[in-house]
């Protein structure tokens, strides 16, 4: 007869758990109790039975004591749990108490996970001889039942004790990085425990740690439990060693350091997580779990996009620093290839130089240097063209704006320093423009590159692109106005002001440049500027001939050395005028005298309110020598004979409007010779008591007004030559009575392409026609122009 009270002793010692108890170690047993306790059951048929109990004991241990005891852990707001191990670990503990908070749960959920282990092979013994089977999996139920009720803040423990891991993994790693002197060394916290040298606790630290990971690889809870929190601290561990390496180094290659530190500290680090960690010697590639080398594609796709990332943002730096910082854009071209970043690095970019060159405060000549050195960098990124287009808009938008860019553009190619503009320009590259600019573009076919993809169709301009793909710099910066008649008219203008302006004028210079130009421009847009120069020449020859001719009958009151210009040739002047003396003038008639007898049928129309005039001031004990303009010199001619004059005197005599007289006279204010002694009235200064501080500046280069002044500027020019079209317009309105603006641009390039005329936009047109319109010769009504009655 069985005695089942001491049957269910018995059990109970066997399976603590349907006692409520989960203990570690479980009490031992001896074989002959377990033979009889299995050999009752079996006889009694109860051993399913207390199987299917056990299956439930065992689930509801897990659900309702293990799982909430071990959360508990976590959501509680009391003290953190002390160390319960026996070292020297104080001064770590005090910042780190999730790390401990997270060990001693682990400890504590992995004593109990074990007895439930324990349960197994007992339950199978059981099984075997009751020929019955058990559903228990203690993980499987484990892994849910903790999911079920993972709390928000859980992820924080994991992260900082994984942190530390990571730390202390490092350690060698980071000594080695580390340049600082041996002594300051010395004085740093530890790199890995981060207390003091003296205090390092590294080694008991690490025995924790790789026990605790040990614990959780066993009960298989690493990926479920750890997966996000351990793939959120790599990425950010990968940001901080990008910045910290990185950044700011546009010299030199970074991705092949990158993909070093990946294979050989973070592909490592996680091998120790997921394996029963030895040793780096003990790895092979072989016992590297499927799910490591998987995530390895990740975090290399990661840190490739990291990388771009950071080299985009800093992409203002790279394009000012080019070609040095070329490294940079190689590694960023290698980034795209694998991933699809255009999208971002465009728009990412195009804010960037928005932000920092195209606003009032940055001088036209800086952003001209910004959009040729932006053309070299995107090119060595992208030689199809495209990213170019799209993130060089803006400024040529912008530049498009600004009165003088072209005026800076021409500059930027003559000028005497070494610039960018000036350096491509003695490249002597040639790019074709026009229409047959694109017959080419697929003859080198083995090179061929179609446009990248990811750009928003409505943006991508094929036809532009191409030409862009093979344009050079310089034509790119002139292409910003669209035209190479205008940039060849202000060019023309800067130069005739130079010829103006400077006595020793550098012929073999602007020869040069005028070559190089004529390679991307052609002979025909530059021929007037030819013709300029050789005037220069001509002129040279004609003043030393009529100079060192001995039939004149007196000595000229001064010398005269003229330059003697084409008028078709040259640019048009401004409508300024200047009426000489009459003793000055006469001397430009003996000139022009002695010229026509050296030229024969040729005579000379003289601009004198343009040149300069070297004269010699003499008054009381003062004596001045100077270069002026010659309305300067006139001015202050007539004060030798009268010393006093008003201004509108003075106007009507020397044929000067008074508010331009007014603006001349200031000058000599400023050098203490002239002073206005009542409103409109200018007397000059002879006592020696008079004199102030601007007399003995030596002035070269007396008025840079005029001097700019001197050429009509180029949109008075072109209105100029649209004027020609003016009596056409007269008749087509006179016969058709009113034309949208359209009808009467297209019917004038008609006209235009017959008779050899200039071309001309529909804006430009729209402006002259509205200038007519405030001139009150056309009326605009409805869209349709037609003329005044």
């Amino acid at each position: 007869m069985c005695d089942l009270n001491e049957l269910w002793l018995n059990v109970l010692k066997i399976f603590p758990i349907l006692g409520g108890e989960v203990t570690f170690p479980p009490d031992p047993i001896k074989d002959e109790v377990f033979e009889n306790v299995y050999r009752q059951m079996s006889n009694m048929g109860i051993a399913k039975t207390i199987t299917s109990i056990l299956d439930m004991e065992v689930e509801s241990a897990i659900r309702n004591v293990l799982v909430p005891k071990f959360w508990k852990h976590f959501i509680s707001e009391g003290e953190p749990h002390k160390v319960k191990h026996d070292m020297n670990i104080a001064a770590f503990t005090d910042t780190n108490a999730l790390f401990f908070t997270f060990i001693y749960a682990i400890d504590e959920l992995y004593d109990a996970y074990q007895c439930l282990e324990m349960i197994k092979p007992r339950l199978f013994y059981l099984n075997q001889s009751a020929n019955s089977t058990s559903n228990l999996n203690t993980k499987i139920t484990l892994h849910n039942a903790l999911l079920a009720q993972l709390p928000p803040s859980f992820n924080n423990f994991v992260c900082d004790f994984y942190c530390v891991h990571f730390r202390l993994f490092t350690k060698d790693s980071t000594l080695s990085l580390n340049t600082l002197d041996s002594e300051v060394f010395t004085e740093l916290p530890c790199s890995g425990c981060n207390v003091d040298l003296d205090q390092c606790c590294c080694q008991k630290l690490t025995e924790m740690v790789n026990a605790t990971n040990m614990k959780l690889l066993k009960m298989g809870l690493i990926d479920r439990l750890a997966g996000s929190a351990l793939t959120a601290l790599i990425k950010v561990k990968i940001k901080e060693h990008i910045n910290d390496t990185c950044v700011g180094i546009f010299d030199r290659s970074h991705l092949k350091q990158l993909e070093t530190w990946i294979n050989d500290v973070v592909m490592i680090w996680l091998t120790s997580i997921f394996t029963e960690w030895k040793s780096r010697d003990d790895i092979s590639q072989e016992k590297i779990p499927k799910s490591v080398q998987a995530f390895k594609v990740k975090l290399t796709y990661f840190m490739y996009e990291t990388f771009a990332q950071n080299v985009i943002s800093q992409f203002f730096s790279i394009i000012i620093d080019y070609p040095d910082s070329s490294p940079a854009i190689d590694d960023l071209k290698i980034c795209m290839e694998k991933i699809d970043m255009r999208v971002y690095l465009t728009e990412s970019l195009r804010s960037s130089l928005e932000a920092r060159i195209l606003h009032p405060g940055v001088n036209t000549m800086d952003i001209l240097t910004g959009y040729v050195a932006a053309i070299k960098a995107i090119r060595h990124l992208d030689n199809t063209g495209v990213i170019l287009e799209i993130v060089t808009a803006p400024i040529k938008d912008y530049l498009r704006k600004r009165t003088d860019t072209v005026r800076r553009v021409v500059t930027g190619l003559t000028e005497e320093g070494p610039t960018d503009l000036s350096e491509e320009l003695a490249k002597g590259e040639f790019i074709k423009f026009g229409k047959d600019s694109h017959l080419n573009e697929f003859s080198d076919w083995e090179t061929w590159e179609p446009d990248p993809f990811g750009i928003d169709p409505d943006v991508l301009k094929l036809n532009s692109s191409k030409l862009i793909r093979s344009a050079d710099i310089i034509s790119m910066v002139v292409d910003i106005y669209g035209s190479k008649e205008l940039f060849m008219v202000e060019y023309r203008n800067l130069m005739a002001d130079r010829l103006l302006s400077q006595l020793d004028f550098n012929s073999e210079k602007e020869i040069r440049n005028l070559e190089l130009l004529k390679i991307r421009f052609g002979e025909s847009l530059l021929h007037s500027c030819e013709v300029m120069l050789k005037d220069v020449t001509d002129s040279k020859r004609i003043n030393s001939h009529i100079h060192g001719d001995g039939n004149c009958d007196e000595s000229p009151l001064f010398n005269i050395s003229s330059l003697i210009i084409s008028a078709q040739f040259w640019p048009s002047f401004n409508k300024e005028s200047l009426q000489l003396p009459e003793e000055l003038e006469n001397e430009f008639k003996k000139f022009t005298k002695a010229y026509e007898s050296y030229k024969g049928n040729r005579t000379l129309n003289w601009r004198t309110v343009t040149g300069r005039v070297n004269i010699v001031i003499e008054i009381g004990e003062r004596i001045l020598e100077m270069t002026v303009p010659p309305t300067q010199a006139v001015i202050i001619y007539h004060f030798q004979h009268k010393s006093e004059w008003s201004i509108e005197e003075l106007s009507s005599l020397i044929k000067v409007p008074p508010s331009a007289l007014r603006r001349r006279i200031s000058f000599w204010q400023n050098h203490g010779l002239i002073a206005e002694i009542e409103p409109g009235i200018f007397a000059l200064l002879e006592k020696e008591s008079e004199k102030t501080q601007f007399e003995e500046v030596s002035i070269t280069d007396a008025d840079e007004e005029d001097l700019e002044s001197a050429m009509a500027s180029a949109s008075d020019q072109r209105e100029e030559e649209l004027q020609v079209f003016w009596s056409y317009i007269v008749g087509m309105l006179t016969n058709l009575d009113c034309m949208p603006i359209d009808r009467i641009h297209q019917m004038l390039k008609l006209f235009a392409s017959h008779s050899g005329g200039v071309e001309f936009t529909q804006e430009e047109l729209k402006h002259f026609l509205q200038r007519k319109v405030r001139e009150h010769k056309l009326l605009f009504s409805g869209g349709v122009y037609q003329l005044a009655k």
